[in-house]
């Protein structure tokens, strides 16, 4: 049974709520998790979604930035039970000619594949490559004057520009364009869009230096080894505890929700001024996905055989084809060729599937809030790589936005970056206060704020960290 009173109580279980809950009991402090959901996970969730023994991930399949995590590497997550799992290659991108474009570990290998443009690739990538330790921790942080301008320098004077632009302007054919397009269509923003590029410039950048793992046995794995380490730390979890508000809760120095501003809104009425509502109802959200899963009888036929070394296949073809589609969500359209990003678990992870069985997991962009049922297009993309793919469907399962939701809360319309993404939101997320609110106490710690969507638990860990300090300075 619950305590009546915590130094901290944490609303929401997923991997920033548990990386605050875990940040707070390190200090010290008697730590409380509340969560709405019969299971705790977030965003690293599994279940049985098709048949009895095909375990799928719910939402997140590939953790690039879970491995690069500055606040995970300091856990001792792999005694835990947390086993990453590296395909041969982070990354395959099929063409309509029957080839493929990989993303290897190693740069050189990935610029051999690449023609013509190899020379630019390894230009672009190899410096960035190199600096990885010092940009990830400028990256995967709050806005604040860089400790290493000149390495973010490079990073940044590409990284503000469009994806379309470094595109056409760094490579000449379509292989590296194509390649590079998938990478920043992973934004959710269009391709035209101001710093859509340095969604691939870090997915590069992270897969050859550290891979695009998987979690093995499942995202699960992810959120059990932070709940059982809270758990040694002495924190507690509630679950089936949802929050409607902050009244409800157990007295408390201070509260972390890794909640999105819409939840705050209606969770914090009546702490919250009006000033700070008004900013929180003016918030973006940004496209969602429609996301499916498969039981198949066996691997997915790829034309492409090289597909078969990486857990994550990138659908869309070419550059224009990529940026059309990305941009259909944005006029409230469905691409009738959507981009699909593919996850391919069993061929590396035989666990999440009876003997001789596979999984598949997918999704596509469309807009806020869609109905419409996007299976037969993600099918057909498939297909059109996989040619006999539907006939390894032993059953599938489709999460439209409104589903995904009804999952978990934060997922507003189906978007799980919690926002968009662009210059206007991703360093003042969700206000220019960032984790704090003017709520004494009360502060935020979801993927609405910096450094934004990805399991990684960096939200999570700077929210507690400046309500730890803040509780300091009061104490002063």
């Amino acid at each position: 049974m619950a305590r009546s009173s915590y130094d901290a109580i944490v609303v929401g279980s997923g991997p920033n709520g548990l990386a605050a809950a875990i940040t707070a009991a390190q200090a010290g402090l008697s730590v409380l998790v509340r969560e709405a959901q019969h299971t705790y996970g977030g965003g690293a969730r599994c279940a049985e979604l098709t048949r009895p023994g095909f375990l799928h991930d719910i939402c997140s399949a590939v953790y690039p930035l879970g491995l690069s995590s500055p606040f995970f590497r300091t856990l001792p997550l792999p005694t835990l039970g947390l086993n990453w799992v590296h395909p041969q290659a982070p990354l395959a991108h099929p063409l309509d000619d029957g080839s493929a474009v990989i993303l290897n570990r190693c740069v050189r290998t990935t610029a051999q594949e690449l023609g013509r443009d190899g020379a630019a690739y390894s230009r672009l990538f190899t410096p960035l490559v190199g600096r990885w330790e010092t940009l990830q921790q400028m990256l995967l942080a709050p806005p604040a004057f860089p400790r290493h301008p000149i390495a973010l320098a490079r990073f940044g004077l590409v990284a503000i520009l469009s994806a379309r632009t470094v595109s056409l302007r760094w490579f000449k054919d379509q292989r590296a364009r194509a390649l590079f397009a998938g990478l920043a269509a992973h934004s959710t923003l269009p391709l035209e869009r101001s710093i859509s590029a340095a969604f691939g410039l870090v997915l590069a950048i992270a897969g050859h230096a550290v891979g695009w793992p998987l979690a093995g046995g499942g995202a699960q794995r992810i959120s059990d080894a932070l709940v059982t380490y809270l758990r040694l730390l002495g924190g507690e979890i509630e679950l089936d505890s949802p929050v409607e508000s902050l009244d409800q809760l157990p007295r408390s120095r201070m509260i972390l929700l890794d909640v999105t501003p819409r939840q705050l809104i209606r969770i914090g009425a009546a702490r919250l001024p009006d000033h700070y509502r008004s900013k929180l109802e003016r918030y973006r959200y940004g496209p969602a996905a429609f996301k499916m899963d498969w039981a198949l009888d066996a691997p997915i036929p790829w034309k492409a055989p090289q597909c078969a070394l990486a857990a994550t296949v990138h659908l869309g073809g070419t550059l224009e084809e990529i940026a059309a589609a990305e941009r259909a969500p944005w006029r409230g359209e469905h691409a009738p060729h959507p981009f699909v990003l593919l996850v391919q678990p069993t061929l590396f992870d035989a666990s999440r599937a009876p003997a001789g069985k596979h999984i598949a997991w997918a999704y596509c962009h469309v807009p806020n809030g869609s109905e419409f049922d996007m299976t037969e297009r993600i099918e057909g993309q498939i297909e059109r790589f996989a040619p006999g793919f539907r006939d390894r469907i032993i059953s599938r399962s489709a999460m439209p936005p409104r589903k995904l939701q009804a999952y978990n809360a934060n997922l507003v319309g189906g978007d799980f970056n919690g926002g968009v993404p662009d210059l206007r939101q991703l360093f003042t997320r969700p206000t220019a206060r960032l984790y704090s609110t003017p709520a004494a106490g009360v502060y935020i710690c979801s993927s609405s704020t910096p450094p934004g969507g990805g399991v990684h638990g960096m939200c999570g860990y700077f929210a507690a960290r400046t309500a730890l300090g803040s509780r300091r300075i009061a104490q002063q």
